[in-house]
């Protein structure tokens, strides 16, 4: 492990500007780079990418590896799989970090695969080990019933993050770092899949994945009258609605506001769970929330265990009254 140095935090973008999970990583990765006294990288793949370097080193990166090519506009697991080992075999960091999303989901395991190295996917946490000098990496196991942390002895060590498990650094455009260029290589015949068209989602109001309130309704919510309710007071605290998985299933609420194991995992600052059980597959979705609020008639519902609040009753009578007193709270 002594030929790998540093700590490099591969960035997305979105919108011409250095996507939330990156400053996240950048937050993360600037305090494993401290820790084991080495240097903060990050590396952007992409087309037309000039100023996210820039932003980068303002959020902590100390160099940056750019690789900007018309082949890479769009991720494609034909270009940016090599490009992103070569980068790799070029700087040999020691550690790697790839957000868990859609991307990071799938660049990370061939990435590893590729190096002959593991990986540790969404991770909650990660810290550095003072004496074996490795990597702690912590994530949900058995369905977010319970956590493990695991360390690997093989190089580079890779793992992706869960969204907002990590905090970013103040942005100070005032730091100093350096700006690399590495050339692509790409062949074009290696690349064996094209981008037709994007459809982008329209959402109403904030998306779930972003929201810093989560409102979220269960089977006995009962209907789609219900989780109108659960929008009112999802529009007050500026926050967004989610549901378990039956809601979505009858057709109450789109699919899109799915939390869950197979829906989206969200960790705002607060998560109101409403009528919801606590199944291990939801809970999977939002154990990572800072405080879950939990409503439900069922004293010995499974979400009264994960929840740092709750509220033992029929949800129709509560959430009304919680909802005018929060209202007038805040017009105060």
């Amino acid at each position: 492990m002594a030929d790998y140095k540093g700590v490099m935090v591969y960035g997305e973008s979105t919108d011409g500007k250095l996507a939330a999970i990156t400053t996240e990583l950048l937050g993360c990765g600037r305090k494993l780079a401290d820790d084991l006294g080495q240097e903060l990288y990050a590396v952007i793949l992409g087309s037309d990418i000039n100023g996210l370097a820039q932003e980068a080193i303002a959020f902590g990166a100390d160099k940056v590896f750019t690789v900007d090519d018309p082949l890479l506009k769009d991720y494609q697991s034909d270009s940016y799989t090599p490009v992103m080992e070569k980068v790799v075999k070029e700087v040999m960091p020691e550690i790697i970090l790839l957000g868990q999303t859609s991307l990071g989901r799938d660049l990370a395991p061939r990435l590893a695969f590729r190096l002959d190295t593991a990986v540790s996917m969404d991770c909650i946490d990660l810290s550095i080990d003072p004496e074996s000098k490795l990597m702690l990496q912590t994530r949900s196991v058995y369905g977010g019933n319970a956590q493990a942390t695991f360390t690997s002895e093989s190089s580079p060590q890779i793992a992706t993050v869960r969204a907002k498990t990590m905090s970013s650094m103040e942005r100070d455009d005032s730091r100093k770092g350096e700006i690399i260029t590495i050339e692509a290589g790409l062949d074009p015949s290696a690349i064996r899949t094209k981008v037709l068209e994007k459809v982008i989602e329209e959402v109403e109001g904030i998306k779930i994945e972003d929201a810093e309130v989560v409102v979220a309704g269960g089977r006995g919510i009962g209907s789609e009258e219900g989780f109108k309710q659960l929008g009112e007071l999802a529009k007050i605290l500026n926050g967004a609605v989610g549901a378990s998985r039956p809601p979505c299933d009858n057709g109450w609420i789109s699919d899109s506001s799915q939390v869950g194991l197979t829906g989206k995992i969200v960790s705002p600052n607060v998560y109101i769970a409403v009528a919801v059980s606590g199944a291990s597959q939801h809970m999977s979705g939002c154990s990572g929330s800072k405080n879950i609020i939990a409503i439900n008639r069922d004293p010995d519902a499974n979400i009264f265990k994960a929840s740092h609040y709750g509220v033992v009753g029929d949800w129709k009578k509560i959430l009304p009254a919680f909802t005018s007193k929060v209202k007038e709270l805040l017009d105060k």
